[in-house]
């Protein structure tokens, strides 16, 4: 129940908020959980004051301490190799996004841009979302704080609110939504008539592999939020440790995103050498020149719009990184339809989506409701 329409003029209106959400009071494992549920639910700094607090931190101690804890279901006793399979889960995981995501489109390189061969090629990629979406028994590595009693996700008490599944296991069409936003983005330049049809599907192929990075990069980055939310001792902290994350999982995805785009350069500059008077210089200065920077500048708007709905959706936000795969892929194609190059179409139609989501996901995926 949103903070405004709460505690009226009750005489202990705490006793008010502990009712309500007794449920998230009894199954949380520290202030900061209770804190970040709070917040979730719609209160703010205003319940906060009229329950007599400076901030909802200090609310959710008190509640922390008058509500008894549900006591937890027997835990599984954890093997030694946990770590080494956690790990190895999220290796099988990128090579697998790696994977369905190259070979449609090496495909489309090789047959050509028909649209038969388009349609078929897109099947994969519309179900990648799904089938590298973390199952409901394996919501990834365990994070260095408290975790999570296994029951914390049962039903709660008459009137609690019910506790919010864990990401990849709800909203299905969204991540439908999610996959044909991701075929058309990466499907869409070999697609497009003119311009270096090599080049464009040499760096599109980059793209692809990339998306194997951008899947490590997402699960990474929540690993990261629950480590936090367990150490964390208020929202503020946990929002101020959060803060650098996101733009260090950004940089790392573009910085394996041209490695991969020079690397596939170079390969090009070899295989299909432009036609003309001989350049001196290996395939590294071939694969310079084979570039401008507009190129390069779609290039990294291109991985911003496969890496940012993927972390949405790791976060919970299926919906909006569905909306945000499928504006990107419809951005980019409206500068086509009015004769813009790629390049342009790119950098003004994905470009603006891209900076849409980066600001929607710096204030969202900060939140400690993104990483419970």
């Amino acid at each position: 129940m949103p903070g405004g329409t709460l505690l009226g003029g009750s005489a202990d209106p705490v006793r008010e908020v502990m009712a309500e959400h007794r449920g998230l009071c009894e199954r949380a494992v520290d202030p900061l959980e209770i804190a970040a549920g709070l917040e979730e639910a719609g209160l703010g700094p205003d319940t906060a004051a009229r329950c007599r607090h400076a901030d909802l931190f200090s609310l959710a101690e008190e509640l922390y301490a008058r509500v008894p804890r549900r006591p937890p279901a027997p835990r599984p006793v954890e093997r030694r190799s946990g770590g080494a399979a956690a790990r190895a889960a999220l290796t099988a995981a990128a090579l697998t996004a790696a994977a369905l995501a190259a070979l449609p489109c090496a495909g489309v390189a090789a047959l050509g841009p028909r649209w038969p061969v388009l349609l078929s090629a897109a099947v994969p990629l519309v179900l990648l979302p799904a089938l590298t979406a973390p199952s409901p028994a394996d919501p990834g590595p365990p994070c260095a704080g408290p975790v999570r009693p296994p029951d914390a996700l049962g039903p709660g008490p008459a009137g609690a609110p019910a506790p919010r599944p864990l990401p990849g296991t709800r909203l299905r069409p969204a991540a439908l939504g999610h996959g044909l936003g991701l075929a058309a983005l990466l499907l869409l330049p070999s697609a497009v008539p003119g311009g270096d049809r090599p080049q464009a599907v040499a760096l599109v192929l980059a793209a692809a592999v990339s998306a194997g990075a951008a899947e490590r990069t997402a699960r990474w980055y929540r690993q990261v939020g629950r480590g936090h939310l367990g150490t964390a001792g208020t929202l503020a902290g946990f929002r101020a440790r959060m803060r650098p994350v996101l733009p260090v999982a950004l940089a790392l995805h573009l910085a394996v995103l041209g490695v991969l785009s020079f690397a596939a350069l170079a390969v090009l500059a070899v295989v299909a050498p432009r036609p003309g008077p001989g350049h001196g210089g290996g395939p590294l200065h071939l694969a310079v020149e084979r570039a401008g920077p507009a190129q390069w500048a779609a290039q990294g708007v291109l991985g911003l719009l496969l890496v940012l709905p993927v972390l949405l959706a790791r976060c919970g936000r299926t919906a909006a990184a569905a909306a945000g795969a499928s504006a990107g892929a419809a951005a980019v194609l409206g500068p086509l339809a009015l004769g813009r190059s790629a390049p342009e179409a790119w950098l003004l139609g994905g470009g603006t989506v891209a900076a849409a989501l980066l600001a929607y996901a710096g204030a969202v995926l900060g939140r400690a409701g993104s990483h419970r």
